[in-house]
């Protein structure tokens, strides 16, 4: 437990657990809390700043991947406070991250390029959600979605909880490892954001896929096209989590 705390610093004690059984190591949730709390490895849960007001935007569900693409950015520094930018887009029905793409300076028609790259290995998604930022809106992206029949839909101003999911992916890459990390150089930032992603894919439970990777999940949605509800459900392994989701991570 302490090897796997020490190597994933934000992990709580219900994804510790599931590290531990992948490994064979399976115990009672409440024993898997009373040691993760005596050896003092508990997260300090990380307060946000001020958050938009108002009631959520009913968003349809992505029941196959491919149906729904979140786009979002997020600004970190390198060097001596040089600032870089990171272009996230996820597949909301599997949580699979598709691209974490940095540079110093990212345009509409730069973020157009990287959607043709990811149509080429993923298909063309059925639509877009993002916010109202000038690269999302600047005459590349709407030729772009006019000429590929793609439905972008715009959260509404100041109002990010209306896209959630990619909200929820930039907290998890926010404290998992811009806060973990310094960056030397843009270089290295993209060395580590490429390690991160795979292991975000690859190796990190998931609790919303019932504690799978999002790789695992699109394999499973793809295997079993049109039963997303059962190829995601929970077993009963897992239980443990759902008799403790009050708990703190």
């Amino acid at each position: 437990m302490k090897a796997v705390a020490h190597k994933r610093h934000r992990f709580g004690y219900r994804r510790i657990g599931v590290m531990l059984e992948r490994k064979g190591m399976t115990m009672n949730h409440k024993k898997l809390y009373r040691l993760y709390t005596e050896e003092k490895l508990g997260v300090r849960r990380r307060r946000g700043q001020k958050r938009a007001r108002g009631s959520r935007t009913p968003m349809p569900v992505a029941l196959r991947p491919g149906e729904r693409w979140s786009l979002d950015f997020l600004a970190d520094t390198f060097g001596v406070s040089r600032k870089f930018r990171i272009l996230a887009v996820n597949d909301d029905c599997c949580r699979e991250n598709l691209c974490l793409m940095a540079d110093t300076s990212i345009s509409g028609a730069r973020v157009v390029r990287e959607l043709d790259a990811l149509v080429r290995l993923y298909g063309k998604p059925s639509c877009i959600v993002s916010d109202n930022g000038t690269e999302f809106t600047s005459r590349a992206i709407l030729r772009w979605a006019n000429d590929n029949g793609v439905d972008w839909h715009y959260i509404d101003p100041g109002k990010p909880q209306q896209n959630a999911f990619i909200e929820s992916f930039n907290g998890s890459l926010r404290d998992e490892l811009l806060n973990e990390e310094w960056f030397n150089s843009l270089d290295d930032a993209r060395r580590k954001l490429a390690l991160w992603r795979y292991d975000y894919n690859n190796v990190r439970p998931h609790s919303s896929l019932g504690n799978q990777t999002p790789a695992k999940a699109r394999r499973a949605l793809e295997q079993f096209e049109g039963s997303a509800p059962a190829a995601l459900a929970r077993t009963g392994e897992e239980e443990y989590e759902i008799q403790t989701r009050k708990l703190s991570l």
